[in-house]
């Protein structure tokens, strides 16, 4: 009898060890963090999303009081960031930058790997959002979407567009104007986002869509801006509807963070919490002004919520065009 009670106290301690060694493994977030934070991206340095990643990556060292580093691994279609980050721990400190083209377009792009990114990163953090323009030629004879079209249903597959790979939001956007609208247009893909904008400047191919860090090279013109509104800082550029395009019409793309699969729920949600206070400095969203870029205070539910929705348009768009990377 005695022997059976000292095991069973012996058990009960070595099961209250285990989950206090458990417990001291992981991650407390009021401790968070407590050694530098990396920030990948899939973006390339210097673009429109390094940049600002860079800016809240700055204010977010400051408020940790930890250094938080950007690392740069795009190509290979946002699969290099991805291998690279989801080999990392689930505890924070690794966190990936992403755009909802990443999450919700690269599924329907890629069937035959099966690679569906939320079944290996959870979200984190809505970091901003963009709308992209119409843009032309300053020397193009176009003035409306109306002329664009115009031209499109004059000469099927006459008109070209451009955009910075297959299944980006400029060839995703160009492929949904055209089955909103009945026509046929060229889509020619580039390698360079610079290259791209040149070729529309000089007339190579006839229009492209374009953010305005990524597009405003001096010598485009915008016909519209493909969004339910216009923009608060380019107030004379008109929506695509105002510009007799079809008002559903809405090329935009969400930008968010994401963690290998498994982080806390309460890491995580600090992240977000000091994300969000980031995000609302002033200091911070005049620089976000610059880029055209509108921060996100969404909670992760409507994130998700947005994305879904994303993919949803996405998947039918590629089976109809029959688009794929595989």
């Amino acid at each position: 009898m005695f022997f059976r009670k000292r095991r069973t106290v012996l058990a009960a301690a070595l099961v209250a060890a285990c989950i206090g060694s458990a417990a001291q493994a992981q991650p407390q977030p009021q401790n968070f963090p407590e050694k530098p934070v990396t920030l990948y991206t899939a973006f390339s340095i210097g673009s429109g999303p390094d940049v600002v990643l860079r800016i809240v990556g700055q204010a977010l060292g400051k408020l940790w009081k930890q250094p938080v580093v950007v690392e740069n691994r795009p190509g290979g279609g946002g699969f290099i960031a991805l291998e690279a980050v989801s080999r990392q721990r689930p505890d924070g400190y690794s966190l990936l930058q992403l755009d909802s083209e990443h999450i919700a377009a690269l599924p329907h792009l890629y069937k035959s790997r099966h690679y569906v990114p939320l079944e290996k990163f959870d979200l984190v953090a809505p970091l901003f959002y963009t709308s992209f323009m119409i843009a032309v030629s300053k020397e193009s004879p176009w003035k409306t979407v109306t002329d664009l079209l115009n031209a499109a249903k004059a000469k099927p597959d006459a008109v070209t567009y451009g955009s910075w790979f297959v299944g980006s939001p400029g060839h995703l956007g160009g492929e949904w104007l055209s089955s909103l609208t009945g026509t046929k247009m060229l889509h020619i893909p580039y390698k360079e986002v610079s290259q791209l904008y040149t070729s529309v400047a000089t007339g190579e191919v006839d229009w492209a869509f374009g953010t305005i860090p990524s597009s405003s090279n001096g010598k485009l013109r915008y016909l519209a801006i493909a969004a339910p509104q216009r923009n608060k800082l380019y107030p004379d550029i008109p929506t695509v509807a105002e510009s007799g395009g079809p008002a559903e019409l809405d090329v935009n793309s969400i930008v968010s963070l994401v963690a290998p699969k498994g982080v806390p729920d309460a890491i995580r949600d600090k992240i977000h919490t000091d994300i969000a206070k980031v995000l609302a400095d002033p200091d911070v969203r005049k620089r976000f002004d610059t880029f055209a870029f509108e921060p996100l205070d969404w909670s992760l539910t409507e994130l998700r919520k947005r994305l879904d929705q994303k993919s949803a348009t996405y998947q039918s768009l590629i089976q109809k065009a029959g688009i794929s990377l595989d």
